[in-house]
């Protein structure tokens, strides 16, 4: 085998291992709505945390929760319970399962399903006929999810 060949498929099947180990939304196992499994196998980074609960085409999660530890938010919303202390509310199993459905836990909840791609109640479809047809993409990926609880499991008291 070349060295090129033998280059082009080790970087193949790098790239290509974050998906094999990527635990798929329908796969998720809740036990009384904690995921103790990673969805990705690796780590989580709580800057990108950040990035995601603060940016409104990710998360968004500062747009209905406080966080004291981002004192420079612009417009924290207040619907939602406060973050500050999250890291010890609850466990890192509980909190990702939490972010990727948290109906799963707080049943009624208005938080959205992150990490869900298909039972979604659509009654404006009636109306307007243009509802997304289901499977949808997630709200936020693997990593994403791995991510935000990362940065969650920090916020302690």
């Amino acid at each position: 085998m070349s060295s090129h060949l033998w280059y082009a498929s080790v970087v193949a099947m790098a790239i290509a291992t974050p998906a094999i180990c990527e635990t798929a939304p329908k796969e998720v196992v809740y036990v009384e709505g904690a995921v103790e499994a990673s969805l990705t196998g690796a780590p989580g980074n709580p800057e990108e945390g950040v990035r995601v609960m603060t940016t409104n085409a990710l998360g968004n999660c500062v747009a209905c929760h406080q966080i004291g530890a981002l004192p420079d938010v612009e417009f924290p919303g207040t619907i939602a319970p406060p973050l500050d202390g999250a890291g010890d509310r609850w466990t890192e199993a509980q909190l990702r399962g939490i972010v990727a459905n948290a109906k799963m836990t707080f049943e009624g909840t208005f938080m959205p399903a992150f990490y869900k791609v298909d039972g979604f109640v659509r009654p404006g479809d009636g109306f307007t006929g243009k509802a997304g047809a289901e499977p949808l993409a997630p709200i936020l990926n693997a990593q994403q999810i791995e991510d935000v609880v990362a940065f969650l499991v920090t916020l302690k008291e």
